[in-house]
């Protein structure tokens, strides 16, 4: 139908796309997750039944199956048992192949040139098909023994169906082929069938499977020695016989050594070693499996192998991050303490006192609700110092609520927006001293964090200092779990690089810097989206140092909901990232250089991209071992790394004199709080493979925090606050 606007047709709109680094970190997830399933599937962890029956009445057993022989033959609706000629031995074998008792066990059945019938379950055939395909090569027969070796007496038939299917796909996967042979789990003897196995083995039968069981038992399961074995394997009355026997399930060596007397010393008294389908004069058990079901079983078999291969992958993640957790805490408490130690002994000082004005520089973009706390906390300082409010490009009156405020020793430099690192530099220009304080517009300074900051440049060979970042609005989940990172992870991973003289980060909310540093350097780059850190290694390569001043205290508001955490830690992650590439040449650097990058990029590597990313995999086994392992020692193993990140929380909690109540929440941090900075930080990892550019991402301020007396910061009144989420 035309309309009156001559029949131009209304655009559609356009479909949104999944971007790729949220894309993939969804499948990458789903996949792990699914590989994770299939794993314990396969190993019997899930959906496995090992309930075994107990023995009940026989009465609807016929006569002819509990005094007949051990192969049974219900197809069709028949009933017919067989047994072996008087001068065959079939020996079976169950629950393999297992990789170091099924070799063992051909090795000696080739050696004696004896065929013998497997049957397998499906769960070792998927994870092991060289072995059956080692098994079919040479002449041997394989029969199916379930797919997860459950009591099939307990077992619908629907679940009866799923076995032999899952176990015939596994065969058709590691051989290319399908076998009628069948051996239910917990079998014995023909006479043994009662009235729970019996309709199993009817209904099997139904579906195409020769039953076969056994005369003699060797019961190897049990270990009776070698001698024992034989014993009870020997055909009774001069009679051919089925003989069982296991090449899986435990330790087999009594097995293979009375294989090794047991055929030699049958053979000679002319018993031969054959297949069943050869012993009985019938064609062979196995048929070729084509086309589509084979390329089915050979997927199968490709998953289980990869299911394996990344569960072997993320065990040695585990080690690895296990590894990095141990060695980061034992550095941090160590080095830590000696910080402490050097720093709060009597008597220390980095060199003359420093009491000349310094430059404050407060970059700002639309921080109308807090540059006004900014800066008057900086004018309560007691350290000399002339204050630079330089805006960049707000749309919201910042600078002109600085204006306003009408306040000695501010001053406001306009500029059109170009980032933080181009206000930052413009700031420099514009100081008139050689110390320059630089400092975030949403953050407040004690009176005394200036003057503490910049003592340490008494010294003349450094050319940076970090002050102690906190957080300001920790009275939220969130904030809370924020500031125990900043306690934790920041201010004391700081104090083991002051140590080690590779600090990586001067935190923009707290600062310090010679200006004929920066100059040397070339002043702040935009290179990359953590000019803090790019211009702190900068700093280490020209041979400056860098320190840690702890009570230089700095009261900064930390994002309020996810999605704002989310904006800035990947933001800092990516960041990171190219700082370390930037710096990279810095590994084969001589001099100052060169110790920074052989000490301090592999720390930075490993502590803060590489154990992150890691880091949850302590939790993913947790869950696994919850589900499918051994749950005592699963919770037991957590707990205990839980109980040394407790204990370098409180040591770090004790050393910036900070209230024990916070680390309450400590547990649900590292359950909740991790997987959201693992999924941040595999988000950069992809937005850096991918060649993707992240923009600087502005933070929405509320102004919570007010002001910051020596304890601690207390919210403005009219603060707008929204709820965590």
């Amino acid at each position: 139908m035309s309309s009156r606007n001559g029949g131009r047709r209304r655009a559609r709109p356009r479909r949104r796309r999944l971007p790729l680094r949220y894309l993939l970190p969804s499948v990458l997830l789903a996949a792990l997750f699914a590989m994770l399933m299939l794993r314990g599937y396969v190993h019997s962890e899930i959906l496995a039944d090992h309930r075994i029956a107990g023995s009940t009445h026989n009465d609807k057993v016929p006569d002819e199956i509990r005094r007949g022989g051990p192969v049974i033959d219900v197809r069709g609706g028949g009933l017919n048992t067989v047994g072996v000629p008087d001068d065959r031995v079939v020996l079976t074998f169950d629950d393999g192949p297992d990789p170091e008792w099924t070799p063992k066990v051909l090795d000696i059945l080739r050696k004696h040139r004896a065929q013998a019938v497997f049957f397998v379950t499906g769960t070792m055939a998927s994870r092991h098909p060289d072995l059956v395909r080692r098994m079919v090569d040479e002449g041997h027969e394989v029969g199916l023994h379930t797919f997860n070796h459950p009591d099939l007496s307990l077992q619908s038939t629907r679940r009866i169906d799923w076995e032999l299917s899952q176990n015939q796909l596994a065969l058709a996967g590691a051989a290319q082929i399908r076998t009628s042979l069948f051996r239910p789990p917990y079998s014995s003897f023909s006479h043994a069938f009662d009235n729970r196995s019996w309709p199993v083995t009817e209904y099997i039968g139904s579906r195409g499977y020769l039953t076969v069981v056994n005369n003699t038992d060797s019961q190897d399961w049990k270990k009776p020695g070698v001698d024992e074995i034989i014993r009870r394997s020997m055909p009774k009355d001069g009679k051919g016989a089925i003989v069982l026997m296991h090449d899986s399930g435990g330790d087999r060596s009594q097995t293979v050594a009375a294989l090794d007397r047991f055929i030699p010393d049958l053979a000679a008294k002319g018993y031969r070693f054959t297949n069943l389908s050869e012993a009985l004069g019938t064609p062979s058990a196995h048929t070729p499996v084509t086309g589509l079901d084979r390329w089915k079983g050979q997927a199968w078999i490709v998953l289980v192998q990869a299911a394996d291969s990344i569960t072997v992958v993320l065990a040695a993640g585990l080690a690895v991050i296990g590894f990095l957790v141990i060695t980061r805490f034992g550095l941090m408490l160590l080095l830590s303490f000696l910080h402490a130690r050097k720093v709060r002994r009597r008597g220390f000082s980095w060199g003359p006192p420093v009491t000349g004005p310094v430059s404050v520089l407060v970059p700002a973009y639309n921080e109308a609700k807090c540059i006004e706390n900014t800066v008057r906390s900086l004018m309560d300082s007691d350290h000399p110092i002339e204050i630079i409010v330089i805006d960049d490009g707000s749309s919201d009156g910042t600078a002109r609520i600085v204006e306003d405020l009408r306040l000695p020793n501010v001053r406001v430099v306009r500029q059109l927006n170009a980032g933080k690192p181009a206000a930052l530099n413009r700031g420099i220009a514009n100081a008139r001293y050689e110390i320059i304080v630089m400092m975030d517009g949403d953050t407040v300074f004690e009176p005394s964090t200036v003057r503490e900051l910049v003592q340490p440049f008494g010294d003349p060979g450094i050319g940076a200092v970090a002050g102690n970042a906190k957080v300001g609005n920790r009275d939220s989940l969130i904030g809370a779990w924020q500031h125990i990172e900043y306690v934790m992870g920041f201010n004391l991973d700081r104090r083991m690089y002051d140590l080690l003289r590779c600090m990586p980060t001067i935190p923009g909310a707290v600062g310090a810097f010679r200006r004929s540093a920066l100059e040397r350097v070339g002043g702040m780059s935009d290179d990359t989206l953590a000019e803090d850190t790019d211009i702190t290694m900068a700093m280490h390569r020209d041979g400056w140092q860098v320190v840690y001043a702890e009570k230089a205290r700095a009261w900064t508001e930390a994002p309020e909901s996810v999605q704002q955490l989310w904006s800035q830690r990947y933001r800092w992650s990516y960041g990171t990232m190219q700082a370390i590439w930037k710096h990279r040449r810095a590994l084969v650097d001589r001099g100052p250089s060169g110790r920074f990058g052989r000490v301090g990029l592999p720390l930075v590597s490993l502590f803060m991209v590489l154990g992150p990313l890691l880091a949850p995999l302590i939790d993913v086994f947790l869950l696994y071992g919850l589900v499918f392992g051994p749950t005592g020692k699963t919770v037991g193993a957590w707990l205990g790394v839980l109980a040394i990140q407790l204990a370098c929380a409180a040591y770090a909690f004790r050393l910036d004199r900070e209230r024990m109540t916070h680390l309450i929440s400590l547990p649900l941090q590292q359950i909740l709080y991790r997987q959201l900075m693992y999924v941040v930080l595999l988000q950069s990892w992809i937005t850096a493979l991918t060649g993707g550019r992240l923009r600087w991402q502005k933070l929405r301020r509320t102004g919570v925090v007010g002001s910051a007396p020596g304890g601690g910061a207390r919210p403005a009144p009219d603060a707008e606050r929204r709820p965590v989420g």
